[in-house]
């Protein structure tokens, strides 16, 4: 292991056990620290963006793939909670129908995140309200 692998990894378990004592579960914090749907989708279907009363910003960008989210990422400015909240959306749609992924509220993100401190509840509801948008608008359009 190089001595920058040890930093991170040094880094990485300092910030685990931050956001444990903070009241974050683990698969919230492997959310944040991995942040595996993070980033853009240039030529995406779908997109929306939203900035939340923490100041928090996400954007969403869904690409579908024979009528199903094939591909689904957030770009997020924001806190863990709101960085964790983003990477459960996206689990819970991939491979999911628009129709399904509507479905998509608070405490079925809860539940995926297990436990995020109390304040930051609101960083599941901006997750939800970005990709509500988003489907609000793509279903508008279609329907125009």
């Amino acid at each position: 292991m190089t001595k920058i692998h040890a930093a991170r990894s040094a880094e990485t378990k300092a910030i685990q056990e931050m956001l444990t004592a903070s009241g974050y579960s683990d698969t919230a914090i492997n959310y944040y620290i991995d942040k595996p749907y993070m980033g853009h989708i240039p030529d995406a279907d779908i997109t929306s963006e939203m900035t939340g009363t923490c100041g928090d910003t996400m954007g969403i960008y869904i690409k579908m793939n024979n009528g199903v989210v094939g591909e689904a990422k957030y770009q997020v400015m924001g806190c863990a909670g709101a960085i964790s909240a983003a990477m459960a959306v996206v689990d819970l749609i991939k491979g999911k129908s628009l129709e399904f992924a509507r479905t998509i509220d608070d405490g079925t993100v809860f539940k995926v995140l297990e436990e995020i401190p109390v304040k930051k509840h609101h960083c599941i509801q901006l997750a939800v309200k970005t990709l509500h948008k988003a489907l609000d608008a793509h279903f508008l359009k279609k329907s125009a």
